[in-house]
């Protein structure tokens, strides 16, 4: 059995922005799973299609339990091959991709058709067709399981990268990675527990101030 995942994404970019990223989008700070990218081979045919092939080395970091099934020798890098066939006449660009090693354990394919959003012409729209399947006797369920969580996973991270590159390219300021934003939002919570600390100290010292004036009062009433 074949786990098969299907969706859309829009990007708020027009479709040539759009297309000048796909080629300028490693590295980002969304893709630190991607260790290399090389074209391997691309030709323009005579229909003026630009075709591509490049190859990707990721890492592929399996679950713990899928570990115990391979020698701890086996690279956790995968290879993966991207074919595409870009059609700049009728504004459409698609994309297959699959791994070509540890197909033994699982095998991701991805199919994407980018295209201009039929709402809004200035918009990309990316349509996503991926199919995992695995061949490992008695688990290839929870392989296969396990592969389409990690897809949609790095679909999130794939999107957020266009994202980035397509601001930096716009001459945007790119939205923050989660990193950042993290980053930020502990430095304001230690600025916010400071204020709270100095605030609490003030009224502390307010207080032991009063106490001791309505102390000195109480005494001066006494021996008057």
């Amino acid at each position: 059995m074949v786990k098969y995942f299907l969706g859309q994404s829009v990007l708020r970019s027009s479709w040539d922005q759009v297309f000048t990223a796909f080629w300028q989008r490693y590295p980002n700070p969304y893709s630190k799973h991607v260790l290399t990218e090389d074209i391997v081979h691309r030709e323009v045919t005579p229909d003026q299609k630009l075709l591509s092939r490049r190859l990707l080395t990721k890492t592929n970091r399996m679950p713990r339990w899928a570990e115990r099934l391979f020698p701890a020798n086996v690279a956790h890098s995968v290879y993966i091959l991207e074919d595409s066939i870009v059609d700049p006449q009728n504004q459409t660009m698609t994309t297959f991709t699959w791994n070509i090693n540890h197909a033994r354990l699982m095998v991701v394919e991805e199919r994407c058709v980018y295209c201009v959003n039929s709402d809004n012409s200035g918009w990309t729209e990316i349509r996503r067709e991926a199919w995992v399947s695995s061949s490992l006797f008695g688990v290839s369920r929870a392989v296969q399981e396990f592969g389409l969580a990690r897809f949609k996973s790095n679909v999130t991270k794939t999107m957020k990268g266009f994202e980035y590159i397509l601001a930096k390219l716009q001459g945007e300021a790119p939205s923050k990675t989660l990193v950042e934003t993290a980053k930020e939002a502990k430095e304001k919570a230690k600025e916010t527990a400071l204020a709270a600390t100095e605030k609490a100290k003030d009224l502390a010292n307010k207080a032991a101030t009063k106490q001791q004036q309505q102390q000195q009062c109480r005494e001066v009433r006494r021996f008057a």
